[in-house]
């Protein structure tokens, strides 16, 4: 991993390409930030905000209450052993390579069947999704919740698409509290008063279906809710803009807009993207208010995302090189659908 700070105007981006953040500066053009695989796919290993920031900042804090309250600064648990996938059961392409594929050029449009295949998968993320919550009480393992989610994708004949992406070694996303994303999974039992995001992706029969909800652990205080609340809100609004012919910057705007009414931040590193026969397509969605090019297309699919925080939207990124928090410690929450344009504007694909 190399050490960089952040730029003021982050340029991107990536969904569960977790820590390979792409951004860029007029006095750092693209061609030195990005590594070109030779395929038109593009990826930077994002390190912490700077060199040895991450133990200045939670090895002091892992101990201490956040100010103005009881809730403590969340810190890493220990990993189990990878999970086991059935043989028979298709991998993803990138599985066994220990370096992401990045972003995909061309968007991913579909005929008849490819938007059934995307139907399925969505249908089956969103099913996981909503089990997985019914899992969400004190005291329970995020390991556990990724023992229950890996079993019930792999009892469908799917692959859980995060496991083996770029390494990554659990089978869902479980972000915590000040966790932004790509929270692993392990041994810290959820407390009373936590807020967790559970990030599903599920590859079955070639395609990814990728949806994310945050939920609430046991008696939760209204700073938390509204926050939560909010996300969705902005998520729900992004959705019902969407059309053929809509320009992508107005899904940012519309998301900003409906965040900056409640004084909450919008994390910019982290974007929505194409998704279907890959995880991770174009087009890049931003949750921010930008002026990036390009319009949706009938029977395309990709995701929103939004990211939503109390205080700094500025992400650290921890020692295991995927779990990205707030660097103030304050809350975050998000939420996720992947989506069809129709005729008609949107369908929702990961839904039950």
């Amino acid at each position: 991993m190399v050490s960089t700070t952040m730029s003021a105007q982050p340029r991107i981006f990536s969904s569960l390409v977790a820590n390979r953040f792409l951004h860029s500066s007029p006095s750092q053009p693209l061609r030195q930030l990005f590594r070109y695989n030779g395929e038109k796919h593009v990826y930077m290993r994002f390190s912490r905000t700077s060199s040895g920031l991450t133990n200045l900042l939670f090895n002091r804090r892992n101990v201490d209450e956040l100010s103005n309250t009881k809730r403590k600064h969340l810190r890493p648990g220990k990993l189990s052993p990878r999970r086991p996938v059935p043989s028979n059961i298709p991998k993803p392409p990138y599985v066994g390579s220990s370096k992401p594929p990045g972003i995909a050029s061309g968007s991913e449009v579909h005929d008849e069947k490819g938007i059934e295949c995307m139907r399925a998968s969505g249908r089956l993320a969103a099913q996981v999704l909503e089990y997985a919550g019914t899992l969400v009480k004190p005291g329970i393992k995020t390991d556990e919740i990724d023992e229950a989610v890996h079993q019930m994708i792999i009892d469908s004949r799917a692959y859980p698409s995060p496991l083996g992406y770029g390494g990554f070694p659990k089978s869902v996303c479980t972000s915590v509290n000040e966790c932004i994303c790509h929270g692993i999974p392990d041994s810290r039992a959820l407390e009373d008063g936590d807020i967790i995001n559970i990030d599903v992706t599920v590859y079955l029969n070639g395609y990814h279906g990728d949806t994310s909800a945050t939920f609430f652990c046991g008696d939760v205080d209204d700073e938390a809710r509204k926050l939560v609340q909010v996300t969705k809100e902005c998520l729900d609004k992004a959705i019902s803009i969407c059309a053929p012919g809509v320009e992508f910057k107005k899904i940012g705007r519309t998301i900003h807009d409906h965040a900056d009414k409640y004084g909450y931040g919008v994390v910019r590193q982290f974007v929505g993207h194409g998704v279907g026969r890959v995880f991770h397509a174009d087009p890049v969605v931003l949750h921010y208010r930008n002026n990036d090019r390009g319009r949706m297309v009938l029977n395309q699919t990709f995701t929103i995302e939004p990211m939503l925080t109390i205080g700094s939207i500025n992400p650290v990124i921890w020692d295991d090189d995927w779990t990205v928090v707030t660097e103030d410690g304050s809350l975050s929450a998000q939420f996720e659908h992947t989506i069809l344009i129709t005729e008609t504007g949107a369908e929702i694909m990961t839904q039950c």
